[in-house]
């Protein structure tokens, strides 16, 4: 590593820190626009109502959801890597049973000390699919799985290359940046369908007891600020996967760097890329909110496959190609470095 990494890499720690917080802060802020925005656009619908009919003057919707936000961010941020594990079906190897588990463990324990960071938990998902990802809040408290089809395909320097990969991530500290991410995508589609189902059934209707004239006199303001608020929840969920996605592909490219390092070894991890690349295997356990933790898209690799556009919008990782054509840079490079020594 050169003499400016180390900072580079406290920079790049100290940013995802300061990114999570601003996450979790952003999280909340929006569903108190919607609770609070809620509430004016009612109070603007009933203000002008027959003394009798309902009058909404107390921001009751905003109070509730921005303490329910706040609560679910906290919440999502404290169990988030116990939730994403639990969703994958993972199970913990504590004391290693077959031969692939032994050399998983032993492969974990020499790339940590590689990356100067404690061992993380080890899991495993039974799922065909050759894959693995990282979660957690630090490097102290931190997981990593791969799936039985990694374990499968892989020689034993290629399964080094990626758990490598992974805990480049770890060291990083884009695991708790992640798997935040990975929570409040969750919540903010739980919330969303739940909320809608409310508005569109029992909670229309009982705005209808207001008085249909009330709804009739709504001001220019009060429609401007009903369909944004519309709008702000059917995008919410789009946003934030988009979000996730984009955060993701960024820091691929970086793991697979830091992969290179720790093991000296850039051609494992192109190797064991390849192989991912022309898998057939399909995903049973690793579903969408898990997808942008992972080190290739468990999902629809397709999309992956074309920079640029629409790919750049939608794929949760950047191109497996370039991936592995940097990788083979790298490894050409030390190669050349070494013949002329």
């Amino acid at each position: 590593m050169s003499g400016d990494a180390a900072p580079n890499l406290f920079e790049q720690q100290e940013a995802n820190r300061r990114r999570t917080t601003w996450l979790v802060v952003g999280f909340v802020l929006f569903f108190a626009w919607l609770g609070f925005g809620g509430d004016y656009i009612y109070y603007l619908s009933t203000v002008n109502a027959p003394p009798e009919a309902t009058h909404h003057t107390f921001p009751w919707f905003g109070l509730i959801l921005t303490a329910v936000a706040a609560g679910i961010a906290w919440y999502g941020y404290t169990t988030g890597p116990e939730k994403v594990l639990w969703s994958t079906g993972a199970r913990e190897v504590v004391t290693p049973a077959t031969d692939q588990e032994k050399q998983l463990v032993n492969v974990v324990e020499e790339m940590a000390i590689a990356a100067g960071v404690p061992k993380p938990r080890i899991w495993i998902v039974d799922d065909a699919d050759p894959n693995a990802f990282a979660t957690g809040l630090d490097p102290q408290h931190a997981h990593l799985a791969v799936t039985q089809g990694l374990l499968d395909l892989m020689s034993r320097d290629e399964l080094q290359g990626v758990v490598a990969h992974e805990l480049g991530h770890i060291k990083n500290f884009d695991v708790r940046l992640m798997t935040t991410l990975a929570a409040l995508v969750g919540v903010v589609l739980l919330i969303r369908d739940g909320t809608g189902r409310f508005f569109w059934s029992g909670g229309s209707s009982g705005g209808a007891r207001g008085g249909g004239r009330s709804r009739n006199n709504l001001g220019a303001l009060a429609v401007v600020l009903l369909v944004i608020w519309i709008l702000s929840w059917i995008l919410a969920p789009i946003i934030t996967q988009m979000l996730a996605m984009a955060v993701s592909r960024k820091r691929e490219y970086l793991a697979d760097a830091m992969s290179a390092q720790f093991t000296r070894n850039p051609m494992a991890l192109a190797s064991a890329l390849q192989k991912i690349e022309t898998s057939d295997a399909p995903a049973t356990h690793l579903k969408a909110g898990a997808a942008h933790l992972c080190i290739c898209d468990p999902l629809d690799r397709k999309l992956n496959d074309h920079p640029g556009g629409l790919g750049d919008v939608l794929a949760s990782h950047p191109p497996l190609e370039m991936r592995i054509i940097r990788l083979k840079g790298m490894g050409y490079a030390q190669a050349k470095g070494s013949n002329s020594l």
